[in-house]
């Protein structure tokens, strides 16, 4: 992850990006035991986003730019991980009805209105939903980011 500049602002040469996480598949990624309890671990995955607001980090592999700057983190979550509760800085999302179509919903509400925005999914038939100019990265690359 690269820094912020001063005041906490993003470096100006990364590109701003409103990132959008599939929180289920994020969690899904880790065998850490969420099946257990999937409020309980929606929330621990939460917790360790709020760092990243703000931040310029090294952008997904195929990236049209190195870095890019997290201006807005919003988290989708489904199912049992409606009830987690998100620390402030995160935009939670609870899914009307599946994950997928609230993340397709989010993504072009957010590209229509002018915002770059960044999926974070492996889940092939969602990223096949996604608009053009929609990027997407894997939860490998967002792992890495939040230390998990």
């Amino acid at each position: 992850m690269t820094g912020a500049g001063p005041g906490g602002e993003p470096e100006s040469s990364a590109p701003p990006v409103v990132v959008i996480v599939d929180v289920a598949n994020v969690m899904g990624s880790r065998p850490d035991g969420w099946w257990r309890d999937r409020a309980g671990a929606a929330t621990r995955l939460l917790e360790r986003m709020p760092a990243l607001v703000g931040r310029a980090v090294e952008a997904p592999d195929g990236a049209d730019r190195p870095t890019v700057a997290i201006s807005r983190l919003v988290a989708v979550v489904e199912g049992a991980a409606k009830a987690a509760s998100a620390p402030d800085g995160i935009d939670l999302l609870p899914a009307p009805a599946d994950g997928d179509t609230a993340i397709v919903e989010e993504a072009a509400r957010l590209a229509e209105a002018g915002e770059r925005v960044l999926v974070v999914t492996a889940d092939r038939g969602l990223r096949a939903r996604l608009g053009d100019g929609v990027q997407v990265a894997g939860p490998g690359w967002f792992n890495e980011l939040i230390g998990r």
